[in-house]
């Protein structure tokens, strides 16, 4: 299921950009059914199906209220997801073939969907009671329903902004509610919502995809072949974090010669980072609609690599491709969290909210904005290994090019450009907010030059679409699902919430 992160949701946003899998579909606009459906796909047939069953089976009984609850609150997130890519879907019916009998569920609208999340999370955080069953097997919370509570009116603020351009008198209303329901939200990083996973080695072929005690999506972000690592920064992204002086720029890439690199993890990659900035040799990251090799970038002789080919003739010491920014050797790791919600992103939420004139506290937006950056920069020491930022470095940021702004356009720029950078660990979430917010303005590969190469549109697409085997398998559902776009399934046609594309 990972494989359309990086094939679209990566290219949409513009953070990678370079490999063939990224460029070939996301970056250029490429039209390929297979690929679109992996979370349809995926969710449907297992996640969602799995959850739906044990929801159905606890429903009915006492004393297993909290794992019910916890269910609950984990079929909305997932959910989510399907929407957020596609559009309507099957909410309300789906999962129940064997259940109910309804092998042909119908497409919800929507709005009639995000309507039921707020429901259905404020049932759930209602009917939780730390007193009665234990929740075991939670990979993200270890059984603490507490916190389950807090990640469900988490999740209410997210969905309360997602709905903000289109219904914003509702939007305010449940966000209000959320922050006053019991258990609160995600105040810090001892509750943000992550999946653990474990330490394995990578491997390639089709068990490693049923492998899930490691982050399938660091795999993907790893590749196939180590000579040629997939992990290409955009340069919408990277010259974000470097021209700006971000204190994450090299946190999050680095410059590799990946020669040696091992073909389990990231071991033995060569870095040339430090030796580029010393030789003043730019940094080369591609555009989007661009493979790494095009255009061949402008190498150098590298003084590291030379040195290694002194014992080891088949080093390369010619730099070429080496030039582009890649994602640092923190990010390829199997052990890596995945991520579902952070009190980075609430921070950013409530900062928002203020700005909207919401009545979140009295806490200013420019300070939970602060606290928002902060959050997100101490995300990357706490989960990923990242070299921690120094409160000289980030208040040299907070207090340049990353201030807060004056008008509430330039402050609602800032607080999504930062939730951008912070959702690059979460791909789903950043896909959905930079279309809610329209922030980082994003421009298309066709403005790059590679118009003539962009097979499904010269703009940036707004979803995707659906599966072909539902038009068989689900017809009159999936053609009136369709019809209320418009006729087509067109991933140009807007989200009910998405206003600003």
């Amino acid at each position: 299921m990972m494989e359309i992160y990086r094939n679209y949701h990566y290219a949409f946003t513009q953070q990678l950009m370079g490999c063939w899998n990224t460029t070939n579909y996301g970056g250029r606009h490429t039209l390929d059914n297979n690929e679109m459906s992996r979370i349809w796909t995926s969710f449907y047939t297992q996640s969602l199906k799995n959850i739906i069953d044990a929801q159905y089976r606890t429903a009915e009984d006492a004393e297993k209220v909290n794992i019910n609850s916890v269910l609950r609150i984990y079929r909305v997130y997932l959910m989510s997801i399907i929407t957020d890519t596609y559009g309507d879907a099957p909410f309300s019916e789906a999962g129940l073939g064997f259940l109910e009998g309804k092998f042909n569920p119908k497409y919800d609208k929507q709005e009639d969907i995000y309507n039921a999340f707020f429901l259905e999370l404020e049932d759930a955080v209602n009917k939780i009671d730390p007193t009665k069953d234990k929740v075991t097997g939670d990979l993200i919370y270890a059984g603490d329903v507490t916190k389950w509570q807090q990640l469900a009116n988490s999740l209410r603020l997210r969905f309360a902004m997602r709905i903000s351009n289109v219904n914003p008198t509702k939007a305010q209303t449940e966000f209000e509610n959320a922050l006053a329901a019991n258990g609160g939200v995600i105040t810090d990083a001892s509750s943000d919502a992550l999946i653990k996973y474990m330490t394995i080695a990578f491997s390639f072929g089709q068990e490693a995809y049923s492998d899930y005690r490691g982050n399938s999506l660091s795999q993907l972000l790893f590749g196939n072949d180590p000579a040629n690592n997939p992990s290409y920064l955009c340069s919408t992204f990277f010259n974000q974090l470097y021209k700006s002086g971000d204190p994450r720029t090299f946190k999050i890439s680095r410059c590799y010669y990946d020669g040696l690199m091992s073909a389990t993890s990231p071991d033995n990659r060569v870095d040339i980072t430090q030796e580029m900035i010393e030789k003043g040799i730019a940094f080369s990251p591609r555009d989007p609609g661009a493979y790494s090799w095009e255009p061949w970038p402008t190498g150098y002789d590298s003084d590291i690599c030379k040195e290694l080919a002194i014992n080891n003739p088949s080093v390369t010491v010619t730099m070429a491709r080496e030039v582009e920014p890649k994602l640092a050797n923190n990010f390829l790791k199997s052990d890596n969290p995945g991520v579902v919600m952070t009190s980075a992103e609430v921070k950013f939420l409530m900062a928002e909210a203020t700005v909207k004139g919401w009545k979140v506290g009295s806490v200013s937006a420019e300070a939970l904005y602060k606290q928002g950056v902060r959050a997100a920069m101490d995300f990357l020491t706490d989960n990923y290994g990242c070299m921690a930022t120094t409160d000289a470095e980030f208040d040299a940021f907070i207090q340049d090019k990353g201030a807060f702004g004056h008008t509430d356009n330039q402050k609602l720029e800032a607080i999504n450009t930062q939730a951008w950078i912070l959702h690059f660990t979460n791909p789903a979430e950043c896909w959905a907010n930079v279309r809610r917010s329209g922030y980082p303005k994003l421009k298309s590969p066709a403005e790059y030059g590679f118009g003539q190469y962009l097979t499904g549109g010269t703009e940036i697409p707004v979803r995707l679409c659906y599966p072909v085997l539902e038009s068989s398998y689900n017809k009159e559902n999936y053609h009136e699902a369709i019809e209320r776009m418009g006729g087509t399934d067109n991933w140009h046609s807007l989200l009910w919430w998405d206003t600003e594309n």
